[in-house]
This record gives C-alpha cells, structure tokens and sequence, in this order.
C-alpha cells in the first residue's frame, strides 16, 4: 500500500475499513492505479512546468538586453488562445485559460527576477 499525500494509506477505504466485498476491492485497487498513474502525470507537469519556467529566465534576460517591457498582453492573448485551441478536454476552455493565467503570472515574475 503506499502513502498519499495526506498522509492516509491508499487501497482502504473511508474510515480505514477494509471493503465488504470483492468488488468493492477491485474499485479500490483501480482507484488506486489511477492515482498511481496520477502521480506518475503530476511528475512530468512539475518537469514541464520548471522547463516552461527556465524559457521565461531565458526571456526575461533576452528581454533585459535591448529594454523590452516584460508585460506584452498581445503575447499573453496568444498563449491563451493557442491553449484554448489545442484542448480537446475534458477541461474546458475557461478552466485551461485560468489555468494558464497563473502560469503566465509565475512566468512573468520569474522573467522580471532575471533580468
């Protein structure tokens, strides 16, 4: 069994009892193969996050050599529609646009803090 993030063991139940039946034990170990794979997916976003975020030093340093101003909202407009035009779901295209928003704000500090 392995841990999950708040602290409790994955493959019980609520309560920590064990399931009362054995398909109620097969739901538990696809939920937590799910979880697993889920783990597995959170891993890559953090690379792919922290690889984004190194671009962003790369452009607020680049951006700090010839005196760009680091806000360019034609540019953040196009991220966020490029986003919206490559989800194909199950998020919608508002909750890929918030989502990218507080990318895009992290993005921006970090190119403000290289230059």
């Amino acid at each position: 069994m392995t841990q999950s993030r708040e602290g409790g063991a994955r493959g019980m139940t609520s309560g920590n009892r064990q399931s009362a039946s054995p398909g109620a034990a097969a739901v538990e170990r696809r939920i937590t193969e799910i979880r697993n794979r889920m783990d597995e997916l959170d891993a890559r976003l953090v690379a792919l996050l922290n690889e984004r975020a190194g671009c962003a030093q790369e452009i607020g340093r680049l951006k700090e050599t010839v005196g760009l101003e680091v806000y360019q909202p034609h540019r953040e407009r196009e991220v966020l529609n490029h986003v919206r035009s490559e989800n194909a779901g199950p998020l919608d295209g508002d909750a890929m646009t918030r989502l990218f928003e507080r990318i895009i704000d992290e993005a921006r500090r970090l190119e403000r803090s290289s230059g």
